[in-house]
């Protein structure tokens, strides 16, 4: 095989990777009717309900766990693209402690993630690209917040999009796409987890970025949930729901750029029912395990070590430097703080090191182990 045959493979099978191809044009949804079935309308009210219903429970919460269901709702996205790891991972890269691309990537995710939750004006390409921006400046520096200028394409070959399962829209047609997009998100017509389940289903066809879309699309979805007002402090990790069947899922992507909306709206509300349970279970062991920590704490009442035990129920992995930032003490007493835990057996240390130690809160860990399994397998 010569130089050239090695970088675009066999002679033989080069012609279907060559000549004219057809790329999609995604029609514009900005006035589009929606008309939805009478039971997918009914599924989307109660689906909503239930989402306003757990906002208020986590809102009226003394501790809360919007952190810590965020973090769960960033790993379950991103597992959506194949990008799995442990939550000790992930915990150990937002310290820093990098090495691991998969726990890097998702922990970009919980910053866009956070991006998207802090959309305070309107809702627009903006607000879009920084969400992209968060996601993959560590990863796709060059990339990073701006509209794709090349094509791109789902399945097939890497090389060409011939005979790939879906051609994005010509790279051209992006920013109108786009522009289109965010009228549809403004309009109030339309009810709003639909409304937002449709935004999403446009996003992913448009494609406007050349990695990254699925992440940034269902970060959007929930930016959209807090923009128009149907959560306030909660954090609906719809994506668990979705990874109970993620081919069901991708088929309903399909289907809608083929004209028919109603399965992703009939997804994305289905997956709030699974996903809230799950939450509501995660949530029940961190609380759990902090009210057995109340018996097991020997320290003072008002010590750093109460506020460490509740920080470690949204960040289980920590090191002196965090929690002293956290706690607004100083090293010394959040060292102490940690040491007390530790005796008390809050917190063990991972490794054996004698220097730059990180700890652990297992329970909690274990709890969000316990959340990422169901979300495949449903087990309640």
């Amino acid at each position: 095989m010569s130089g050239a045959d090695a970088v675009h493979g066999p002679r033989a099978g080069r012609s279907a990777r060559t000549g004219p191809y057809r790329a999609a044009v995604a029609p514009g949804i900005a006035d589009a009717e929606v008309l939805l079935p009478s039971a997918t309308a009914a599924l989307v009210a109660e689906a909503s309900a239930e989402i306003a219903r757990f906002d208020g429970e986590t809102h009226a919460a003394t501790t809360s766990f919007a952190a810590l269901l965020l973090r769960t709702e960033a790993a379950s996205s991103s597992q959506i693209e194949n990008l799995a790891s442990s939550p000790e991972a992930v915990a150990l890269a937002e310290l820093g402690r990098r090495g691991r691309a998969n726990a890097d990537e998702i922990v970009a995710n919980v910053t866009a993630m956070t991006r998207a939750l802090q959309v305070e004006e309107r809702l627009d390409g903006a607000a879009i690209l920084a969400m992209h921006h968060a996601l993959m400046v560590g990863h796709m520096p060059a990339a990073a917040g701006r509209w794709r200028q090349e094509q791109v394409w789902i399945g097939g070959s890497g090389r060409s999009p011939h005979g790939a399962d879906y051609v994005a829209p010509v790279h051209g047609r992006v920013p109108a796409g786009i522009e289109d997009l965010v009228a549809f998100m403004g309009r109030d017509d339309v009810p709003l987890l639909a409304q937002a389940a449709l935004t999403h289903a446009q996003f992913e066809s448009l494609h406007p970025f050349p990695d990254g879309n699925g992440r940034t699309g269902r970060a959007l979805l929930h930016a959209q949930l807090r923009h128009g007002g149907l959560t306030r402090e909660a954090i609906v990790p719809v994506s668990a729901g979705l990874l109970t069947d993620t081919d069901r899922y991708f088929r309903a992507l399909t289907v809608y750029r083929d004209g028919d909306v109603v399965p992703i709206v009939t997804e994305v509300a289905q997956a709030v029912f699974p996903a809230l349970a799950n939450a509501r279970r995660l949530i029940a062991d961190v609380s759990d395990a902090r009210a057995a920590w109340g018996e097991r704490i020997r320290a003072r009442r008002g010590a750093a070590a109460w506020a460490l035990a509740d920080l470690v129920t949204t960040r289980p992995v920590v090191d002196a430097r965090l929690a002293a930032s956290a706690l607004g003490v100083s090293a010394v007493n959040a060292q102490l703080a940690i040491d007390r835990l530790v005796e008390d057996g809050v917190l063990s240390q991972i490794g054996h090191g004698a220097r730059d130690r990180v700890w652990q809160a297992p329970e909690v860990l274990a709890a969000m182990d316990g959340f990422a399994e169901r979300s495949h397998h449903r087990v309640w």
